[in-house]
């Protein structure tokens, strides 16, 4: 009986034991709608107390220039092309490679391929990307595989880790019931490495918004041409407005990128 009681209600057995009540249910469900809805109510006042700052200050030509509706648009758009495109391609190379260094045949090439990988982020960004401006020169496309140079490691190592931790004994269960080895990676691996490669997807997602405010300088617009333009023409409402823009949607794009992972995730992880 003493057993049964223990495993029906477990938070009390653990304040029997520790002298302290724990609400485990309540803590809980208190910490999800907090997850759920923190985040966007956080960047709404943040965003609304910039905008009612902006509004509220009497802008010189010079800030007018760049605080307009049409080219904050204009760089918010570029800059949501950049992220976009170069977080796909990291995505459609990383994920397949880190499913290959994981198979046993390729084990030998996974030092290689990490060394490579942690090369490509250990170099400082705004280098890396001149590196890749010098050989290709200016312009959308050099930009673009600076950003998926410097943020593939994240998703690299993140699909490894999360196929690697998967317990054998589902894989030889899976192999047991018939599957082929394509099956059992599609239907049971990946599966249950999904809120390990979800974590990978978020970080890299945060360098390329980050990063990506580096390709103004480099003829591929994105918010960094409001931020340094504040930062040139010595003008605080720029910077500001700027550096708002590009950190709350660092901040959306890693929200999002949870939201995703939390409904992809297999029930009960």
């Amino acid at each position: 009986m003493a057993t049964d009681t223990a495993t029906e209600h477990p938070e009390e057995t653990i304040g029997a034991q520790t002298g302290t009540p724990v609400k485990i249910e309540t803590s809980s469900t208190h910490r999800s709608l907090i997850g759920w809805f923190g985040m966007p109510v956080f960047l709404i006042l943040i965003l609304g107390a910039t905008y009612i700052w902006i509004q509220g200050r009497e802008l010189d030509s010079i800030e007018q220039r760049v605080l307009n509706q049409r080219v904050l648009t204009e760089k918010l758009v570029e800059h949501l092309q950049l992220v976009a495109v170069s977080t796909a391609i990291v995505i459609a190379i990383a994920i397949p490679l880190g499913v290959i260094l994981t198979r046993p045949f390729a084990r030998r090439a996974v030092p290689i391929t990490l060394a490579i990988a942690n090369g490509g982020q250990a170099i400082p960004s705004l280098g890396l990307i001149t590196i890749v401006v010098i050989w290709m020169g200016i312009g959308f496309t050099p930009v673009i595989i600076g950003l998926v140079a410097y943020s593939a490691l994240p998703i690299l190592r993140n699909t490894m880790v999360g196929l690697q931790q998967v317990d054998h004994s589902f894989i030889k269960a899976s192999r047991g019931m018939g599957l082929s080895p394509m099956q059992v990676l599609m239907q049971v691996e990946l599966p249950l490495a999904i809120p390990v490669m979800i974590a990978g997807i978020r970080t890299a997602l945060v360098i390329n918004v980050g990063t990506a405010t580096l390709a103004t300088f480099f003829g591929a617009g994105g918010l960094g041409f409001v931020i340094f333009q504040g930062i040139g023409l010595n003008r605080d409402p720029v910077l500001i407005t700027g550096v708002v823009m590009a950190s709350g949607l660092a901040l959306l794009v890693d929200y999002l990128a949870g939201v995703a992972g939390h409904f992809l995730s297999p029930r009960g992880l």
